[in-house]
């Protein structure tokens, strides 16, 4: 007992400030983190949470944009009428199709360019640089020249099929034409920022791997299957994610691609998208309800498809 008082009299004793300011040190490393990202949450709760959270709530109510604040409250309503609406049906078949003309040729093509690129070219600075221009290209610029190539009595595409002896296409009203026409300014405009990607995921990949698969007698094929592919599938899912999210939003090259057409996308409706058919509801019709309901079925129409994709993914993994 005597041992235990002489050594806490012999103790140092710590300065009550300097016991404040360590204290004080401790909370401000440990709440430093948290303040350096409340910023960017605060602006993803403005910008993003609050923006859901409010096209929810009017998708449950009937909302004219000519008077907003007057509301009618109709439930589900809204919602329902999509399920027997065709035009919504229709909008939802362009989106899947010209989704999968746009989305499967670029990553493939991406693909290989990214193969070319990482090869010991000559300029390889120049063609790396010049394989974002059409990314940098603006919407409207490049949905423009576009419509002009596609044109039915002038356009270069029509004087290159002339050529070969085929009658002209009717690029802009023929319903497969159209989509086709539209998903080659997707390609055109994501290919070579996709093909950057998977370059830069391609210079990851350790060389040790490719000597090795070289010794066992593996071939340019079977090293680029087995060795390559396995190490952009981090990219091959981004890329992936990214495209999806892209072909569902799709807006601005249906939107400019015929003039005259609009919002309708075509004569017949024949490649108008999601994105257009919630303009055309929301501000040529002036229903902001169910422009908002739309919204809401474009976000749904994601998370099932990457749900699906998640689960074949658990399968694939567990055979």
């Amino acid at each position: 007992m005597a041992e235990d008082v002489v050594e806490r009299a012999l103790a140092p004793v710590v300065p009550a400030g300097r016991a404040r300011r360590e204290r004080l040190g401790r909370l401000r490393s440990r709440s430093a983190p948290y303040v350096l990202v409340a910023p960017f949450f605060l602006l993803f709760g403005a910008f993003g949470l609050f923006p859901l959270a409010a096209t929810a709530w009017t998708s449950l109510f009937r909302v004219e944009l000519t008077d907003p604040g007057a509301r009618e409250w109709v439930g589900a309503h809204n919602y329902a009428r999509l399920l027997t609406d065709d035009f919504f049906w229709n909008a939802l078949a362009n989106t899947v199709v010209i989704g999968v003309l746009a989305t499967v040729p670029q990553l493939l093509l991406a693909l290989g360019a990214a193969h070319l690129l990482d090869a010991r070219l000559r300029g390889r600075l120049f063609f790396r640089v010049a394989a974002l221009a059409p990314y940098a290209t603006s919407v409207a610029a490049a949905t423009l020249v576009f419509a002009l190539f596609y044109g039915r009595d002038q356009g270069m595409v029509n004087w290159a099929v002339g050529l070969v002896g085929l009658d002209p296409v009717d690029w802009q009203n023929g319903p497969w034409a159209s989509r086709f026409a539209v998903a080659s300014i997707v390609i055109w405009r994501w290919t070579g920022y996709n093909a950057l990607i998977y370059l830069a995921a391609m210079q990851t990949v350790p060389p040790e791997l490719y000597e090795a698969a070289a010794l066992d007698g593996a071939g340019r094929w079977r090293r680029f299957w087995h060795v390559t592919l396995p190490g952009l599938r981090p990219a091959l899912a981004f890329t992936g994610i990214v495209s999806t999210i892209g072909a569902v939003q799709l807006f601005g090259e249906p939107l400019l691609f015929s003039s005259g057409a609009g919002a309708s996308g075509g004569a017949d409706h024949q490649y108008q998208t999601l994105g257009l058919y919630l303009y055309e509801q929301g501000w040529v019709n002036l229903h902001l309800g169910r422009a908002a309901a739309i919204a809401w079925a474009m976000l749904l129409l994601l998370v099932v498809v990457f749900g699906l994709v998640r689960l074949l993914g658990r399968k694939g993994g567990r055979r």
